[in-house]
């Protein structure tokens, strides 16, 4: 794996200069970036064109692809689904789950030619196959969840004793406190925008669920955070804040918007203490908020006992609550949740139902009955409900 110098180096100077740039300390790096912000403001600037060419649909209705779909058979399989309804986007994972970005480099010189799978054979064939059917792409980022990193960098992530520490799912997270993991994924967004996807998304935007109750017990970096006179909460909900700053910054001279998935319980809280979301502050500064509003993913929130057997309501009370939030901002971001189309079958009998067209054609007319008329839908196998009515 390469070094963070290298990373540092490709992730800032990609779009500050146009040339070769020799290795630089991590300081000289961010003294260049520095440097630049303060060029006059008629000074050239670039801005990048992949070729491809996306029209912002009239709002976004869209489903969640992964790596292997969306380099195998089953890519065309959704591409004549969307074309066939009033779907519109596709949202593509190009760093997944674990942290693998799903496709490989071209460009040797790539500081992650070395770690991509080939699950995407030919990234930009496939936005050019989007491109002739209109269909919006989003490069889907997962962030701070990242197994393979942290095993890379077990510095990067969060040790117990002298292991990486893992969810009960085995996953591992890498350290928002840090620049240099910063770095790492908007190096990889920017790739993604150079190769013509139009929006970059965000998700796992945040510290590890409960990280309030194992913080102490953990070894980690806190970085520049380290000194600030506020508490821990307020730490963690700063650095999570200041990365969405910083990506959003750093993409500008792409033309590309920038989404994040956000818990939807964060926007009935001032603040996940644990996780560090804090729902006003990262709307300020995205394009896009995505709120996962799954109703399984509730519990007995909005006086509904069982959010999965009620989907309309669930959505409709969620909607109203989301709506006063954005009303508070200057320039609040586009609402674009994501909605269910799974069966939640693990929450055992009585607490779930099936899952097909009534269920998510219910929570599509509960979002637009409130004046949300973007959405998208998961479904982690990627397969879709047929036969839903998708109209705005």
């Amino acid at each position: 794996m390469k070094t963070m110098s290298k990373w540092l180096m490709t992730g800032v100077c990609l779009f500050l200069v146009q040339q070769p740039v020799h290795a630089q300390s991590v300081n000289e790096t961010r003294q260049v970036a520095l440097e630049t912000k303060e060029l006059p403001v008629n000074a050239p600037r670039f801005v990048f064109d992949s070729g491809l060419k996306f029209d912002y649909p009239d709002a976004v209705r869209g489903i969640y692809v992964t790596g292997p779909a969306a380099g195998g058979s089953k890519l065309n399989e959704l591409i004549k689904y969307v074309d066939e309804t009033d779907l519109n986007a596709m949202v593509v994972d190009i760093k997944d789950d674990w942290g693998n970005i799903t496709y490989k480099a071209k460009d040797s010189d790539s500081p992650y030619a070395g770690i991509g799978k080939d699950y995407i054979k030919d990234p930009k064939a496939m936005l050019k196959k989007f491109e002739d059917k209109k269909i919006y792409p989003i490069a889907r980022v997962v962030v701070f969840k990242d197994s393979l990193l942290a095993k890379e960098k077990p510095e990067w992530s969060f040790q117990d004793g002298e292991e990486v520490w893992k969810n009960g799912r085995g996953e591992a997270f890498v350290n928002p406190f840090l620049k240099e993991v910063w770095d790492y994924n908007v190096g990889i967004a920017i790739e993604a925008a150079k190769i013509g996807f139009k929006e970059i998304q965000f998700d796992y935007v945040r510290f590890p669920e409960g990280f309030e109750n194992k913080e102490d017990d953990l070894k980690y970096d806190m970085g520049e955070y380290d000194e600030a006179k506020v508490n821990h909460t307020a730490k963690r909900v700063q650095a999570v804040t200041d990365f969405v700053s910083y990506a959003k910054k750093r993409l500008e001279p792409y033309g590309v918007k920038v989404s994040v998935d956000i818990f939807g319980y964060t926007a009935t809280l001032p603040e996940a203490p644990g996780i560090g979301q804090n729902f006003t502050k990262i709307s300020e500064n995205v394009d896009v908020i995505s709120s996962m509003i799954y109703p399984s993913h509730w519990t007995s929130y909005f006086g509904i006992d069982k959010p999965d057997l009620e989907p309309y309501d669930l959505v409709t009370e969620y909607a109203k609550l989301e709506k006063g939030k954005l009303k508070e901002l200057k320039t609040p971001p586009t609402s674009r949740p994501w909605l269910q189309d799974f069966t939640a079958s693990y929450l055992g009998e009585g607490n779930y139902q099936k899952y097909g067209k009534e269920e998510v054609e219910a929570q599509i007319k509960a979002l637009n009955d409130n004046g949300i008329n973007e959405y998208l839908l998961w479904n982690a196998a990627n397969r879709y409900t047929k036969g839903v009515d998708y109209t705005p």
